[in-house]
């Protein structure tokens, strides 16, 4: 079968590969239908976690496959049903598996596509606990950006920032896969929603999307925006996921007792706070990494319902690097998706 692997510093090659066994007990083999990018792939690609991993490595960490082969005691699965596999090598046995938490499993093995082997593959077996079903209607393309890209923005906004209907949020880098997300389901729940993008055309495309104020951040200063719109108040709730370059800006935007939750540090992983800013203020800082299959069930659910994912292009598999660099250079506005 047909495997796209990671031999080194941005060399992927697609190369044959045995098969997979038949699955084990408790498991479901899968083939695979169709991987997104994230930027947890540009790092793979780029040489991080060299050290914590074995080349070549199989990329891809966000899928969809469909159910090819159940393993023995496998039950409510059928052959042909598509399936979103959960990423991340949790232990299902420690306090935060048992209570639902799996982003905070405490003996996790590593994630597929990073650390072990991923899903740019034509087949795999997974085990049956770490798979979400799809929801009849759900596209393949739309369902392989339930696993990162949605759930991440369901973990950010209603676990941890606990956004309200009638909030206004600020969404840094809107153009992204994770900002189209935040600003289609904010907008749903009837908030405010100021948008920010490297862009005139980001912005344009921002505010198409039912974005209430765009922001272009290499010409205007989003916080003074965020405090014009909001008369002076400053906004319930950021999204940030940019890091060191918006990270000041962010908290100046928020309004007493305001939160931010942030999943991301694209632009640097160090920035100087203000700490009398934060106690005086009574500001919210949220950290978000990874989100639960709780968080997936649901944003597939909401993919059902006709909230569905932006995407920038669909490609196949030999497309995989071009993409990765289109990802790495923000030359996108909502998800890449690779085909297999």
């Amino acid at each position: 079968m047909r495997a796209l692997q990671l031999f080194g510093d941005r060399d992927t090659r697609l190369v044959d590969v045995p098969e997979p066994p038949p699955p084990g007990p408790g498991e479901v083999r899968l083939r695979m239908r169709a991987v997104a990018l994230n930027h947890i792939d540009v790092w793979g690609w780029r040489g991080m976690a060299f050290a914590k991993r074995a080349l070549p490595l199989t990329v891809g960490a966000e899928a969809v496959g469909e159910v090819a082969a159940l393993g023995e005691g496998v039950s409510g699965w059928r052959i042909g049903q598509l399936a979103v596999p959960y990423g991340a090598l949790t232990c299902g046995h420690c306090r935060a598996c048992r209570e639902g938490r799996d982003n905070l499993c405490e003996n996790v093995a590593g994630v597929k596509g990073f650390h072990v082997d991923g899903f740019a593959q034509e087949y795999m077996n997974q085990s049956a606990r770490l798979l979400v079903p799809v929801p009849d209607g759900v596209s393949v393309n739309d369902a392989a950006c339930a696993a990162i890209t949605f759930s991440t923005v369901e973990h950010m906004l209603f676990d941890n920032a606990k956004l309200q209907p009638g909030e206004t949020i600020l969404i840094q880098a809107a153009g992204s896969g994770i900002g189209t997300v935040a600003v289609k389901m904010a907008k749903a729940l009837g908030c405010t929603v100021i948008a920010t993008a490297g862009s005139d055309e980001k912005c344009a495309q921002a505010k198409a999307l039912g974005a209430d104020h765009v922001v272009n951040y290499t010409d205007d200063r989003f916080e003074s925006v965020a405090r014009k719109v909001t008369k002076k108040r400053g906004v319930d709730v950021v999204f940030e996921h940019v890091g060191a370059t918006t990270w000041a800006g962010s908290l100046l935007s928020l309004r007493m007792g305001g939160r931010l939750v942030t999943c991301g540090s694209t632009s640097g992983v160090s920035a100087e706070t203000n700490l009398m800013m934060i106690f005086q203020r009574q500001l919210h800082i949220f950290g978000s990494f990874g989100a639960s299959m709780r968080n997936i069930a649901d944003g597939l659910a909401k993919m059902a319902g006709g909230l569905t994912p932006v995407l920038d292009t669909v490609t196949p598999l030999e497309g995989f690097a071009a993409a990765l660099q289109r990802l790495e250079s923000r030359q996108v506005f909502g998800k890449l998706v690779v085909t297999l």
